[in-house]
């Protein structure tokens, strides 16, 4: 290049805005003028054309940045999209391996002949076993009911035995109640006859008096308890008033006045005197007294009542002769063994051997029917009939 193509590189590097000195060569008029122009206008077309080469470097930068992500995002769609084909083609493997194992099992299955023959040894099967139940059910509640019927048979011996044993009236009534109540629950009406006669006898037991044997005997036991602390009353005699001393009576009469105190003899004496019980005497009396009372006590439990008040009139008798009235003690005792002595013990008791007849004709009724059903022989156990006819034999003896 030439000098003045370096020049005008040069120029620019001086300050726009600053003018150089006026050399001695050139006049000051004409040099300023001259200089300016050439200065200022190629830094002006560079700085423009460096900012217009900065902004398309920019705008390009920007645009291959954006390109760059375009392309980055493509792709990044591009690897879902492949990882999503992928994940499918293994949903449809997986889908098919089910298929092919599903049909793998269904090629096992029986066919449809084979379905409907199991189908009908199932309906087949069913309706045995529901025929089975049914007579399962009708043998048990046939034999429930004559166990029911065999306990009532029972409760009305246990009355019997109640009664001829211990007279024992309320337990009676109780198991005879039980058994009506038994063949209540039967809703049988075949059973009318068998239940008339259970409650004729049990209203003719609670129609009878209630003996109280329990409390009487225990009664009688505190009774026979006091006889062990009886105790005979010495005879007192009432001392006159003393004599007052006076010479003029004599020595027989003093010692006569003495003497009266220990020894007195009453001729015209208006009440009887016992004789004085001691030692070995008052507990013979005692043991009597005892064994009186105590069979008395017996009676009671077995119902006599001969031998009942027997028994507390010889207890009354011993205690009026050998204790004497004022003896309270002896006389509460023998006031009380008289008002036990009115009490009654035994009653007339009913008789419930027709209503155990009843019952045994009725469960033999029952039995008769039941073997003439049709059916029933069958599912019948062949033991239990030899039993259910022996019953009735052994029951009458």
């Amino acid at each position: 290049m030439s000098e003045a193509d370096s020049n005008k590189k040069e120029a620019p590097q001086t300050p726009v805005g600053k003018a150089q000195p006026a050399t001695d060569s050139a006049p000051a008029g004409t040099a300023k003028p001259a200089a300016a122009k050439p200065a200022t206008k190629p830094g002006k077309g560079l700085a423009a054309l460096a900012l217009a080469v900065g902004l398309g470097g920019l705008l390009l930068g920007g645009y291959a940045y954006w390109q760059l992500q375009q392309v980055a995002e493509r792709e990044s769609r591009q690897a879902q999209a492949a990882q999503s084909a992928v994940d499918q083609v293994e949903r449809f493997a997986e889908q098919n391996r089910q298929l092919a194992e599903r049909l793998g099992r269904l090629e096992q299955l029986p066919s449809a002949e084979e379905f409907d023959e199991r189908r009908r040894l199932l309906a087949a099967l069913q309706s045995d076993q529901q025929r089975l139940s049914d007579r399962v059910e009708q043998v048990l509640g046939a034999s429930r009911e004559e166990w029911r019927l065999a306990e009532a048979e029972h409760l009305l011996r246990m009355a019997m035995l109640q009664l001829s044993a211990m007279q024992d009236v309320k337990s009676a009534e109780m198991l005879v109640h039980e058994a009506d109540l038994i063949l209540q629950k039967q809703d049988d009406p075949r059973a009318y006859a068998t239940r008339q006669k259970l409650l004729e006898g049990l209203e003719a037991l609670r129609s009878l008096p209630q003996l109280d044997r329990t409390g009487l005997f225990l009664q009688l036991g505190a009774l026979r308890g006091q006889t062990a602390r009886l105790d005979a009353l010495a005879p007192e005699f009432a001392v006159g008033e003393a004599a007052t001393a006076d010479s003029s009576r004599s020595q027989w009469q003093r010692w006569t006045d003495e003497l009266s105190r220990y020894i007195r003899v009453d001729l015209d004496s208006e009440t009887e005197v016992r004789p004085l019980l001691a030692g070995q005497s008052l507990a013979q009396v005692r043991l009597a007294l005892s064994l009186a009372i105590e069979q008395a006590q017996w009676a009671v439990l077995n119902g006599n009542s001969e031998v009942y008040r027997q028994s507390l009139a010889q207890a009354q008798e011993m205690l009026a002769g050998y204790f004497s009235e004022d003896n309270g003690q002896a006389s509460g005792l023998r006031r009380r063994l008289g008002e036990l002595a009115g009490q009654p013990v035994e009653v007339s008791l009913p008789d419930l051997a027709p209503a155990l007849e009843a019952l045994q004709r009725y469960v033999e009724k029952r039995q008769r029917a039941d073997e003439a059903q049709p059916g029933q022989q069958p599912v019948e156990p062949a033991p239990e009939a030899p039993q259910e006819s022996s019953e009735p034999e052994e029951q009458p003896a």
